[in-house]
């Protein structure tokens, strides 16, 4: 399948990753910025956050940067959609980097619920 480029139909299929978390999760903000967090989490304690920009769909993930391995195993095309120490830039997405992405976020999720039990 050739990449989606629209960036509105990037958005939704980034919102459809981001959204398999949803049941363990409650809708948040973070800097005006839609995001999932645990339920009582406060601050810069959320798992992700998207956000549409003029040229890329944001995917806001600081906990990437609080496990370094984890994002260490993310494939090359992945790791070079990092712009930024929590973000993540997406012009475009096809299957193969959004099954990595998904990859990426189990395992950070599992970080996460661990830190929230």
């Amino acid at each position: 399948m050739s990449p989606v480029t629209d960036l509105a139909a990037v958005e939704a299929r980034l919102q459809a990753v981001v959204d398999r978390y949803r049941p363990d999760l409650v809708d948040g903000t973070i800097y005006g910025i839609p995001s999932l967090c645990w339920p009582g989490a406060k601050g810069h304690d959320y798992f992700v956050a998207l956000k549409r920009g003029k040229k890329h769909v944001g995917l806001y993930l600081i906990i990437a940067d609080r496990y370094p391995d984890d994002l260490a195993t993310a494939s090359p095309a992945l790791l070079a959609r990092r712009s930024g120490r929590a973000t993540f830039a997406f012009p475009a997405l096809d299957d193969e980097l959004a099954t990595d992405l998904e990859a990426l976020l189990d395992r950070l999720f599992l970080r996460y619920r661990a830190e929230h039990e």
